[in-house]
């Protein structure tokens, strides 16, 4: 029965959540109500929803000011200097240029967010692709795969998600794929390379064409003289996450009030600064915690535990104990299939589980999984609003960007897989 009913929790979340019947956040909260209240869990529901509060708190906290901190940089024009710098050494070389919107694309989504990367790095890069005669299929393809990649960072959605949905720590799950995840990085600026190789043939002489100038906008909000300020903010938070000093929302919290009160040392204009980012913020907090309300009545209830036991007879061992790597190699594919919300809370919680029974890790089920579900495959997906975004701005056809670009991205996330297995982090 509560493996049946686990089950029913899950089919509907997936349901709701693809269909837009319902925000996710109503679904993760009143579905898992519904369903352990027929489980007959009804007292206890108050207790397990308390449980997974707590263990998903630290998260969404990391989450909210990691998002605010980045929003703040980039309101100073912290990246400006480095993208203009980047623009003059690309100069008329196609190689230069590719690889050039491969670094900028990385450096803007460290915020995490495709809608910002692609607002501002396509609108930057279009002009000087079309004055060359390169191909917008082609800077689609390169800003796409580097975003996709670097939203493996562990204040990226679907880390937050998967380390949410399993309740261990974002270092936890991220930190043993750090160097897959940059032997990832190095495969896209080696795609990068070759693109604009190809690129360089189909010019007939690259001298002979003057690339357009960008215009540095002035804008009342940049603070150039806290150039240096704000980046040695940037490298002391990562070093203190991945280097374990402090946890992540520790971290974040601080490092946001330094870059605030440095930037921005008025209150009216913290306020301002505050609300501008405090929407998507909050969007996402709001489905952490609704997520908290989920597993934990999954997990408190006993229904996790009943369907990984319902799943175990089906399966056969030998299948059962390469579920790791399973999920890797169909982590890409899935995110055409699921947005992030109903995988990471749905489908992965049940993975885990199933790989543990089996003797498998189900740490390691999370990792894989990050490395292609909205990750290198946020940006092919039609899934997502920001997928539309990057194509709108670049002028690409869909159809189009998903034939160059998922080939591409299966192989970064087959990069980064392999170089897992063979450090022993995903084992076979």
């Amino acid at each position: 029965m509560l493996a049946f009913l686990g089950l029913l929790t899950i089919v509907l979340l997936l349901i709701i959540v693809i269909t837009k019947k319902a925000s996710p956040v109503i679904a993760l909260t009143l579905i898992p109500i519904i369903t352990g209240i027929l489980a007959g869990k009804t007292s206890e529901l108050p207790l397990m929803i308390g449980e997974g509060l707590q263990a998903i708190a630290p998260t969404g906290v990391m989450f909210v000011f990691a998002i605010l901190f980045f929003g703040i940089l980039l309101d100073a024009g912290t990246f400006q200097p480095i993208i203009s710098r980047l623009l003059k050494i690309a100069g008329n070389d196609p190689v230069k240029i590719t690889v050039v919107t491969a670094i900028l694309a990385m450096l803007v989504h460290l915020d995490g967010s495709g809608a910002v990367t692609f607002l501002v790095v396509i609108p930057a890069m279009a002009p000087v692709y079309d004055q060359m005669g390169m191909r917008r299929i082609t800077l689609a393809c390169i800003v796409a795969l580097s975003a996709g990649t670097m939203n493996i960072l562990p204040w990226g959605g679907p880390t937050i998600r998967a380390a949410s949905a399993l309740n261990i720590s974002v270092t936890e799950l991220f930190n043993p794929i750090l160097i897959p995840f940059l032997a990832g990085l190095v495969t896209v600026l080696g795609i990068a390379f070759f693109m604009g190789k190809s690129e360089k043939k189909m010019i007939q002489d690259p001298n002979s064409l003057t690339r357009v100038s960008i215009d540095e906008e002035i804008n009342p909000l940049h603070r150039p003289k806290l150039f240096w300020i704000n980046i040695l903010l940037i490298l002391s938070a990562i070093t203190f996450i991945i280097l374990g000093w402090a946890p992540p929302y520790v971290v974040f919290m601080v490092a946001f009030a330094i870059a605030l009160l440095i930037n921005y040392p008025k209150v009216e204009m913290q306020k301002q600064r505050i609300d501008s980012h405090a929407k998507e913020a909050m969007l996402m907090a709001s489905i952490l915690f609704a997520a908290g309300c989920f597993t934990g009545i999954l997990k408190g209830s006993g229904m996790m535990e009943a369907m990984a036991a319902t799943v175990e007879t089906f399966l056969p061992d030998s299948l059962g104990r390469q579920l790791p790597l399973m999920t890797g190699l169909l982590a890409l594919p899935a995110s055409l299939l699921f947005d992030p919300d109903s995988f990471y809370f749905g489908i992965l919680p049940l993975l885990s589980s199933t790989a543990e029974h089996f003797g498998a890790s189900g740490l390691e089920v999370g990792q894989a999984a990050i490395m292609g579900q909205m990750t290198t495959g946020f940006p092919i997906s039609p899934l997502t609003g920001s997928t539309f975004l990057l194509i709108g701005l670049a002028g690409v056809e869909l159809g189009d960007h998903q034939k160059k670009t998922i080939p591409l991205a299966f192989l970064v996330t087959l990069v980064i897989l392999l170089v897992s297995i063979l450090m022993g982090i995903i084992s076979v």
